[in-house]
């Protein structure tokens, strides 16, 4: 599969890329990473396999795990990309189609479209020698330097199996089928998991359906939406200062204070610290139990005709049943064997680098406490960094690749999260961002500055008069 000299098609059909960069998915982590080789003018091409940018913000991409009433759950202070506010008309927490508008404004204001072919599926990735042959599902043939994956980490629904669900005479969905509460109406309606997106469609159920139950497996930490009138990662934003250890401490009593005895409403209490899982950024799922919309059930049993049985004892004749039991990570496109796995993560340096190909990356393939695209910015513009140095022959290059073959730090600011396969590649973002500005400022590769990305923008057309 070699390439002829000076020719951009070999005989097999193969075009060569060999000096660009490919980027899987034109989600907000896609983005990112596009801009930031824009900026420093490494020849990059983005695949996307929908009609346009966004990934899982636009509910008509087939997959996308959104629905109707779906909001940011962090706030638009702290979760814009870099140098890109959110506009001020914006409430606290944007709806989905705002944001779904943020992503298509910062692609257009960008020029980030030229560089994005849509409406095309990535077949396959493998390892050509020291480059990438990728097919694409319309037959398309290449030969690239380098891959971002870039894809996403919520495409593959986890679907449990529940004993004696052949006998149910109800329905069963995975969360990700999920669209609008006028699926609810007239029906009972069971919800499985209490994370984020969980609580949401619980909350749903509770305004529309005859009855909505949610069943939990173990306790959580409620975060209310607003803490002393400021956004909950707002607040806590003007804290990182305080030891992780003492602002567990002080947020869990605060949290008492505001949220209450959680057994009361029929939730586990929680068998962990606050920080130590993903936070439930949600006051509303607490306001419809204490009034009777939703009622707390523990896990599932069986499932037994048109009834639904818990581990208490108790039963309950349910018509519609929502899996919102997450997602199971995946490169589809790829073999396996490119990555190694760990509890179903990906364990990457940085949760960036591939440890076995140095011209391997994915972008997004992490969780964190915090507002994500900041995050994204600052991680891309580290890929870039390196990609940049290896081209030019820098001495930093090499260095950083000691370090990702070698270098495994803890990147949890000394918080013990559970030991689950969500918490495997949790990221602590505090710990991380001083982690990964030492390396960075090591390598003598600079940090992002305001305005650096401003001789990309397009020019801003004024208004018309009236």
């Amino acid at each position: 599969m070699e390439l002829k000299n000076n020719q951009n098609i070999d005989s097999e059909g193969i075009i060569d890329k060999s000096d660009t960069i490919c980027i899987v998915g034109a989600g907000p982590a896609g983005l990112a990473m596009a801009r930031s080789l824009l900026s420093k003018g490494i020849p990059f091409q983005v695949f996307e396999r929908h009609s346009d940018v966004g990934g899982i913000w636009d509910i008509k991409n087939p997959g996308s795990p959104m629905y109707e009433s779906a909001h940011f759950i962090s706030s638009k202070y702290l979760s814009n990309y870099f140098d890109f506010p959110m506009p001020d008309e914006y409430p606290d927490y944007p709806s989905n189609r705002q944001i779904l508008n943020y992503h298509r404004e910062f692609a257009k204001v960008y020029n980030l479209y030229p560089n994005i072919q849509f409406n095309t599926e990535i077949k396959q990735i493998k390892r050509v020698d020291k480059y990438w042959f990728v097919e694409t599902g319309s037959g398309e043939k290449y030969l690239f330097g380098g891959i971002v994956c870039a894809s996403g980490i919520t495409w593959s629904p986890n679907i449990p199996t529940i004993e004696g669900q052949s006998s149910f005479t109800g329905k069963i969905l995975h969360s990700v089928n999920y669209k609008s509460s006028h699926l609810f109406q007239g029906k009972r309606v069971l919800v499985v998991g209490a994370g984020n997106s969980g609580c949401d469609i619980t909350c749903d159920a509770g305004a529309n359906a005859e009855q909505a139950y949610i069943s939990v497996r173990r306790g959580y930490h409620f975060i209310p939406k607003h803490i002393l009138g400021k956004p909950a990662d707002v607040f806590g934003d003007g804290a990182h200062w305080i030891p992780n250890w003492l602002s567990q401490f002080v947020l869990g009593k605060l949290l008492n204070l505001l949220v209450g005895d959680l057994t009361k409403l029929a939730l586990p209490a929680p068998d962990h610290k606050i920080f130590e899982t993903h936070p439930i950024i949600n006051d509303q799922l607490l306001h419809n139990l204490r009034h009777g919309d939703v009622i707390a059930k523990p896990d599932i049993e069986k499932l037994e005709g048109d009834f639904v049985i818990f581990k208490d004892g108790s039963k309950e004749k349910i018509d519609l049943i929502i899996l919102a039991t997450g997602y199971n990570w995946s490169i589809p496109y790829m073999e396996e064997s490119y990555f190694q796995w760990k509890q179903g993560r990906p364990e990457l340096y940085l949760t960036l680098f591939n440890r076995n190909y140095e011209n391997l990356y994915a972008l997004g393939y992490m969780e964190t406490d915090g507002g994500a695209y900041k995050m994204f910015d600052e991680m891309a513009n580290l890929i870039a960094s390196y990609i940049d140095a290896n081209r030019k022959g820098n001495p930093s290059a090499k260095r950083f690749a000691q370090l990702i073959q070698n270098d495994r730090p803890l990147l949890n600011g000394n918080i013990q999260y559970l030991n689950t396969g969500r918490h495997s590649v949790y990221v602590n973002q505090v710990a991380y961002k001083q982690y990964r500005s030492k390396i960075q400022k090591k390598m003598g590769w600079p940090e992002l500055k305001p305005g650096q990305f401003q001789d990309l923008m397009s020019p801003q057309v004024p208004p018309e008069k009236s």
